[in-house]
């Protein structure tokens, strides 16, 4: 996997390289700003981008910014923005209009290299990542809207694993369930939210299409 990174600060960058390095990861780019990203990988992408969330020039969010136009002009790039805080606002920012590739992750969660190497791999192959506590985060937030009070307890558990991407077998074996009773949850959450995946019902082996149905949920929720 042939991966670009984009952090301002040259301690995280090289610690970030030299992780993904000794894991094997090919790194091309690396380099200190979005602009600067963009600039050398115009004629040679690589497989999967990584920006932070706040880079030159305004701290703000220039990686949702640049990880939009990464993917305006690559398409089938992945990219994986980090943050060393829980910014909700910024996390929906980059996932509106139904994307594909792109995955949000809080820095502290980095360190882990076997999770950001599945990060990695899952926006690769076209799959949205979310950081489990930005999940938890926004699901909570929506336990007091009038939607989520129609979900039983069990139901809530499971929504928040599909945030996360977990196909039905893995939600059975966290929460102990049989994966026909997991089936049931699902087919209840998403009758109760009157939701949908897009492009036509959510399959049970289909995780993308799962976090994007959720995602959309989520979307509508916030305005109201």
């Amino acid at each position: 996997m042939r991966v670009a990174v984009a952090e301002d600060s040259g301690i995280f960058r090289q610690a970030l390289v030299t992780l993904l390095t000794t894991v094997g990861i090919e790194v091309v780019v690396s380099a200190g700003s979005g602009e600067e990203l963009l600039a050398l990988i115009a004629e040679d992408p690589p497989d999967v981008a990584i920006v932070d969330l706040h880079m030159p020039p305004t701290f703000t969010n220039e990686g949702v910014v640049a990880a939009r136009r990464l993917l305006a002009r690559h398409p089938g790039l992945g990219v994986l923005v980090l943050s060393a805080f829980n910014e909700t606002p910024q996390a929906m920012e980059l996932f509106r209009d139904q994307p594909r590739g792109v995955g949000y992750l809080l820095k502290d969660h980095v360190t882990d290299v076997d999770n950001l190497r599945s990060a990695l791999e899952r926006v690769r192959s076209g799959e949205v990542v979310i950081d489990p506590d930005v999940v938890t985060r926004l699901v909570e937030a929506r336990h007091r809207e009038q939607e989520l009070a129609r979900l039983s307890g069990r139901e809530r558990e499971v929504l928040e694993l599909m945030a996360e991407g977990h196909s039905n077998a893995g939600i059975g074996k966290r929460l102990h369930l049989s994966a026909r009773t997991v089936e049931d949850h699902v087919r209840a959450i998403f009758t109760k939210l009157k939701i949908t995946s897009p492009g036509g019902p959510p399959g049970p082996q289909d995780s993308n299409k799962r976090v994007l149905a959720v995602l959309t949920w989520l979307r509508a929720a916030e305005t109201r």
